[in-house]
């Protein structure tokens, strides 16, 4: 099993940046890919940024040049730098990390860009 524990979020005014962290312990070794989600109310849950353990890295269209993802191999750790951000992006962001065919997820924590 594999536990994973956000944190970072919070309320921010449009403009503003926030940083994400998410930890990953427990069955770590074998995590091949890490990244962050986001879910809106009343949306389906949708990829934010991806980054495979060679330090491969996919973004949404949405986020392009606004958001950077990066990871701590050492650390079990990936981070979401979230800049420039909108009133679209609140959303609850979730860790995800794929170990072979699995997806384990954090309970996720809340961003809210609002004036």
């Amino acid at each position: 099993q594999v536990q994973l524990v956000e944190s970072g979020g919070g309320l921010v005014q449009p403009g503003g940046s926030l940083r994400l962290s998410c930890v990953a312990s427990g069955s770590t070794f074998g995590i091949n890919v890490m990244g962050w989600y986001r879910q809106a109310p009343g949306k389906q849950r949708e990829l934010v940024a991806a980054i495979i353990s060679g330090g491969t890295t996919n973004y949404a269209d949405s986020v392009k040049g606004r958001f950077t993802i990066s990871r701590d191999n050492a650390k079990n750790a990936v981070y979401l730098q979230m800049n420039i951000l909108k009133p679209e992006d609140t959303a609850v962001y979730y860790c995800g990390a794929k170990k072979s065919v699995t997806t384990y997820w954090g309970r996720g924590t809340q961003v809210t860009v609002s004036s």
